[in-house]
């Protein structure tokens, strides 16, 4: 596969052993990014968000732009084996966490492939819910404003406007 882009969500708000409070393990997180042969082309401030549901702790929240040869399901692998390396046990649904990645864009549309669709609990691209969310298009802003979502056509900064 080409190399294309991602747009990656980060979130914590879980202290890490080794590397600290959440907004070291963001940090942290991208360089394990790059040490996996993923290229960080950028990377939102880290912004501070309170918490969704019953996680209890407020979050730090970034967005990152990232380079890579991989397809979405085998990028997303590596994800949630950085997110283990780093702690991140499976548990309920809006709960604390240390590390949350998830694919939120991609330079190559949608996933899986039109016209398949993607079942519950399977990779989608773009991410369902992250045009509802401003703990995601908030730093998303950032660094990729005028990143189109691929079903609906507006700009990041056009769904973060229309959240106000």
């Amino acid at each position: 596969m080409p190399r294309t882009s991602y747009a990656i969500a980060l979130g914590s708000n879980r202290r890490h052993g080794r590397h600290g409070p959440p907004p070291r393990v963001i940090a942290a997180a991208l360089d394990a990014l790059e040490q996996a042969g993923v290229r960080v082309i950028a990377r939102s401030p880290i912004i501070a968000t309170p918490a969704v549901g019953p996680a209890g702790r407020g979050f730090a929240n970034a967005a990152a732009i990232v380079e890579s040869d991989l397809a979405p399901p085998a990028l997303l692998t590596l994800l949630k084996r950085i997110e283990r390396a780093f702690g991140r046990r499976p548990g309920r649904r809006w709960g604390a966490r240390v590390l949350d990645l998830d694919i939120i864009l991609w330079s190559g549309g949608s996933w899986p492939p039109f016209p398949r669709r993607a079942g519950p609990g399977r990779l989608a691209v773009p991410h369902r819910a992250f045009a509802a969310r401003a703990f995601v298009l908030d730093p998303l802003l950032r660094v990729a404003p005028g990143w189109r979502h691929p079903l609906n056509g507006r700009t990041v900064r056009q769904m973060r406007a229309r959240l106000r």
